[in-house]
């Protein structure tokens, strides 16, 4: 019997789901050696690219089912026409360059996060004017291009006799129907047979994000973008769950009710109680972009980052352990603002109906205060401007800075100390009209592209993150010393704490370290130098501005002010966009997806490791996280119209 030799022919897409298998596994491998031995364990790696594997046949299946359907499609007279050929050919080398894109955005990716895509490589889809514009200050753009031109021109041109020969199949009407049956089954089989989840393969978060396939992570990031919690998490009786927080001190409980003034609404400043010798009359609250503990001096970084930092922590009242809710500034300014745990999915700054909510600066406004928020970028990204608009703030972003006032910026804002000048022509005219104010500021120096003007500190722009940090600080002490010689100074408390972490990675989903950040109480005239090495969490920030000004209002908040609450009370909340940690004493509950209610235990370093159930603190994490989502989609967080007449 004369042998056959196999043809392309019988396989025609064989080429492109080859060269997409290859590319993804390549990703894979890079990834992983990027990631180092010394994070992920060998013994781990069978099951990571063992999965791997199967994610990408998943994503293949989707990726094959248009091409099916072409063929079941495709008229027969064209089938072995003489342009089809070159027609594959550029098929073929258009994918090539996409998948090869894609590899290269999730290294980036990679780099910068530490996982797969996940939300924020969504909402960066959406904010493409900030995002292409820092990359195009961060990286050398065309020759990335014209190398993964130059990659996709390689197989394509070595294999081009093959991928030529690989023609359209037979188009007899039962292998039409076969085509046909194909398009829908793979992909119907691939939404059936696998799931995101089932990345969570071991304790190692590294291994886990590595197995995964970055389209398909996109993908559920997209689908996900908002998590229903009573669907998703573990929950408690409603009744079960106010009991909890009301015996946690939780004024606002019971959350199924509109919220009545609770008996702190009409308290007033407390010597006793309070470290301040008198409640002072205006906040500035700066909210520093990236800003983790572990840059300060204060915290023991020996390289000197932050000396003007340092000082102000040195002569004000330092917290040692606060904690961000998340991982992303809109996660922070929910935080500072509202004073609720973080919900899964998407911040409430960027969701519908949270207009009018009971903010700090909604609060006060009814007080008479001048309520601001000062942006040095453009504030419509993450709908900043649309949120604190909505919620009696005023915003003053880049585009109300007057040209001449702008001596630098780059893609993500101008640089902070041009901010901080245009933030005291604010501040001064809020005091010359005789209103006490609450301004909120938020900074963008310390972001890639990390670029700053010339001559302000040692080390040359771009300078890296230590660059960033290092003039981040620079312009905090800078604004310091132009507001020391203010009228409105020594009626003013300073706020310093930072949004978010550098960086939230860890070998772990909810690595704690990746959420120390610093909070530096400055008001010199009014507050002596301290530390507090209590726990404490970025929520309970707006509370204790009403506490120390004497105000009525901090009932509305799930947060508790720092100097208010029991040391056994004492705790944090840290989260990603799915998983939501409770943390208090040695322990952190994690809760997930899928009703999932991970127990560990926390040492002196940060590091967990997984610890024995405790079922008082999974019913604490779960009431506080239940009652925050029910209490935003019932609309219990928004203000009453009757609380209008709140006064000072």
């Amino acid at each position: 019997m004369k042998f056959r030799p196999f043809r392309f022919t019988h396989l025609p897409f064989l080429p492109y789901a080859l060269l997409f298998l290859s590319i993804a596994s390549l990703t894979r491998l890079a990834l992983t050696a990027q990631t180092g031995l010394g994070t992920i364990p060998v013994s781990l790696w069978p099951d990571l690219f063992l999965r791997g594997i199967g994610f990408d046949l998943a994503v293949l299946a989707w990726l094959l089912a248009p091409m099916l359907l072409w063929a079941t499609l495709w008229p027969g007279r064209w089938r072995n026409t003489r342009w089809q050929g070159e027609l594959r050919l550029a098929i073929f080398f258009l994918m090539a360059t996409i998948l090869l894109f894609g590899a290269l955005s999730e290294w980036v990716f990679w780099e910068e996060f530490e996982t797969r895509f996940n939300f924020i490589a969504v909402d960066y889809l959406v904010y493409t004017h900030e995002v292409i514009g820092n990359i195009v200050e961060s990286y050398p753009v065309g020759t990335l291009l014209a190398g993964v031109a130059a990659l996709a021109a390689f197989p394509t041109w070595l294999f081009r006799s093959r991928i030529r020969a690989a023609g359209i199949p037979a188009t007899q009407v039962r292998l039409r129907l076969l085509y046909a049956v194909l398009a829908v089954a793979l992909p119907w089989g691939a939404w059936n047979l696998a799931d995101v989840d089932q990345m969570q393969f071991s304790g190692n978060a590294y291994a886990n994000e590595l197995a995964g396939n970055g389209l398909m992570t996109f993908v559920a990031a997209f689908q996900r973008n908002e998590l229903d919690y009573e669907r998703f998490y573990a929950t408690l009786p409603p009744a079960q769950a106010d009991r909890i927080l009301a015996e946690l001190g939780v004024e606002r409980a019971p959350l199924s009710k509109a919220l009545n003034p609770g008996p702190d609404e009409s308290e007033l400043f407390d010597l006793r109680r309070l470290p301040f010798k008198r409640p002072p009359r205006n906040v500035v609250l700066i909210s520093v972009e990236s800003l983790s503990a572990r840059f300060l001096g204060s915290f023991g970084n020996p390289a000197g980052l932050t000396p003007r930092l340092d000082a102000l922590a040195k002569d004000g009242l330092l917290f040692t352990h606060l904690y961000a809710t998340g991982t992303r500034t809109v996660r922070g300014l929910e935080a500072l603002s509202l004073g609720t745990p973080p919900i899964p999915g998407q911040a409430i700054v960027r969701r519908p109906g949270n207009e009018h909510l009971a903010t700090a600066g909604e609060i006060l406004r009814r007080q008479g205060y001048e309520t601001l928020f000062l942006y040095g970028g453009y504030g419509y990204f993450d709908n900043m401007n649309g949120y604190f608009a909505g919620n009696d703030y005023r915003v003053v972003d880049r585009t109300d800075f007057p040209k001449a006032s702008v001596g630098f910026g780059n893609v993500w804002g101008v640089a902070d100390e041009f901010l901080y000048d245009n933030s005291l022509v604010q501040l001064n005219q809020a005091h010359a009209a005789g209103k006490p104010f609450l301004a909120q500021i938020m900074t963008t120096s310390n972001h890639r592209p990390y670029t700053y003007p010339d001559g302000r500190i040692d080390i040359p722009s771009p300078g890296k993150r230590e660059g960033a940090v290092k003039y981040t600080d620079y312009a905090i002490g800078r604004f310091i010393d132009q507001a020391r010689n203010k009228p409105w100074f020594d009626e003013t408390l300073f706020v310093i704490v930072a949004d978010h972490c550098a960086s939230a990675s860890g070998k772990t989903k909810l690595p704690v370290p990746g959420y120390h950040i610093p909070l530096i109480l400055y008001a010199p005239s009014m507050l002596a130098p301290g530390r507090d090495d209590r726990l404490a969490s970025q929520i309970d920030i707006p509370p204790t501005l009403l506490d120390v000004l004497g105000l009525p209002g901090d009932n509305h908040f799930f947060g508790k002010s720092l100097f208010e609450q029991r040391l056994e009370n004492r705790r944090a909340f840290i989260s990603n966009y799915q998983e939501l940690g409770y943390l208090k004493a040695d322990k952190l509950i994690v809760l997930g997806p899928k009703q999932r209610v991970d127990t560990f235990r926390i040492d002196a370093n940060g590091e967990a490791s997984p610890a024995a159930p405790d079922s008082r603190l999974r019913d604490e994490a779960v009431a506080y996280y239940q009652a925050a989502f029910k209490a935003f989609k019932e609309g219990a967080l928004k203000m009453r119209a009757q609380e209008k007449g709140m006064t000072r």
